[in-house]
């Protein structure tokens, strides 16, 4: 029995390991410790590069098919005016539209929770993981607090992965009046491609 589960693990840890040569092959970036190390050995001369990105969430916590789903909760979140407590995680598409049927760029990955006693106020953690077009397989790191009652909420962009290693810049969350759940996000990142 206990070389079965040997050979399992070895077996995980070896299609872990392929699938992750294939993801790095197709990032088309270089992956692995000593690449990484080149990488960064190159990056103190490096010109610093803005990238200006819009993009649509459509994050849908109702209906047949939700992307955000309520994961916790404390047991005073149902008689808090904020749901003070409520935990959510989400897997939303990111479109290239408003629309939703609009063509899907990537995913916004991530948790959200109410975390404010006096107002809706949400701490946000998002991954925009990219699947489609010049960014496919790279990512980028989201931190922030979006308030229910303002029009427009900036995150932090805390990193990335690919083409957005060490990412920085500022995501700015627009809410268009009568549309709930779809944010404009246009974020201006500092980053270094590696080319």
């Amino acid at each position: 029995m206990a070389k079965q589960i040997a050979h399992a693990v070895m077996h995980c840890f070896l299609l872990l390991l392929l699938t992750g040569v294939a993801v790095a092959t197709a990032r088309g970036i270089a992956q692995g410790p000593e690449a990484v190390d080149e990488w960064f050995s190159k990056l103190g001369g490096a010109k610093k590069k803005v990238t200006k990105l819009h993009f649509y969430i459509h994050d849908s916590v109702s209906g047949r098919n939700p992307t955000a789903v309520t994961v916790a909760r404390a047991n005073t979140t149902s008689t808090s005016p904020t749901l003070f407590g409520l935990v959510n995680v989400a897997d939303d598409p990111l479109t290239v539209g408003p629309e939703p049927n609009s063509t899907i760029v990537g995913r916004a990955q991530g948790i959200y929770s109410c975390a404010d006693l006096s107002e809706i106020g949400l701490i946000m953690y998002m991954n925009f993981c990219f699947t489609a077009g010049e960014y496919k397989g790279s990512t980028l790191n989201m931190l922030g607090r979006d308030v229910e009652l303002y029009n427009v909420d900036e995150f932090s962009i805390v990193g990335g992965t690919g083409v957005f290693r060490l990412a920085r810049g500022l995501v700015m969350g627009v809410k268009p009046p009568k549309i709930k759940f779809i944010l404009d996000l246009l974020p201006k990142l500092n980053e270094y491609s590696g080319e």
